[in-house]
C-alpha cells in the first residue's frame, strides 16, 4: 500500500444496549483485509477484553462479537477514511473523522468512551471536541496495538488500565 491509498473504516457494531464505547483510530491493513475489528492476532484488545470479562479466548469472531454484546460495549473508530501507508497510525494522513456525535445521539445510552490509544484521542479533540460528548465520561487507554509507542506498558498494567470498562457495562 501507498501513500496515495485511500483506506475506509468499518461499519459501528453497537446497539440500543451498548453502554460502553471503544474508539480506535482506523483498522490495520489486516483487519482491513478481515473485514473484522482487530484482526490481528498480535493485538491486545481481544486478550484485554476477555481477561477483564474472564472469559475463555476465542479465535471465532462471531464469538467475540458476542462477548462484546454481552457486556454492553460498542466498536467504532474516530476516523472514517485517510490516507495511509501500513498499518501504523504514525502514517495516516489527510484524515476524515466518523459522525460520532450522530452515533451518539442515535445511542443516548453510552455512558463512557474509552480512546483506544492517543491517536483516536487526539483526532477525536481535533475534528469533533472533547466538550460535544458531555455528559459522557471518557478516557484515553493505553493503545493495544502490539507496536511500543510513547508509554509503554506491560499486557498487564494495560488489563489494569482497562478494567474501567467494567463500572460502566452492568
Amino acid at each position: 500500500m501507498n501513500n496515495d491509498s485511500k483506506i475506509v473504516s468499518l461499519p459501528p457494531i453497537i446497539d440500543n444496549q451498548s453502554k460502553v464505547l471503544i474508539l480506535g483510530s482506523i483498522p490495520s491493513v489486516e483487519s482491513l483485509k478481515k473485514q473484522e475489528y482487530y484482526g490481528n492476532k498480535r493485538n491486545h484488545f481481544w486478550t484485554i477484553l476477555f481477561t477483564i470479562f474472564q472469559k475463555d479466548p476465542s479465535e471465532d469472531y462471531t464469538e467475540k462479537l458476542s462477548c462484546l454484546k454481552q457486556h454492553h460495549i460498542a466498536l467504532w473508530d474516530v476516523i472514517h477514511s485517510c490516507l495511509r501507508a501500513g498499518s501504523l497510525d504514525s502514517n495516516i494522513q489527510k484524515e476524515q473523522p466518523n459522525d460520532l456525535i450522530d452515533l451518539l445521539n442515535q445511542f443516548p445510552n453510552i455512558k463512557f468512551i474509552g480512546f483506544n490509544g492517543g491517536k483516536s484521542y487526539e483526532v477525536f479533540k481535533k475534528h469533533i471536541g472533547l466538550e460535544a460528548i458531555h455528559p459522557v465520561h471518557f478516557m484515553k487507554l493505553p493503545s493495544t496495538s502490539p507496536v511500543p509507542g510513547k508509554n509503554v506498558k506491560s499486557l498487564e498494567q494495560k488489563i489494569e488500565d482497562w478494567k474501567i470498562i467494567q463500572n460502566y457495562t452492568t
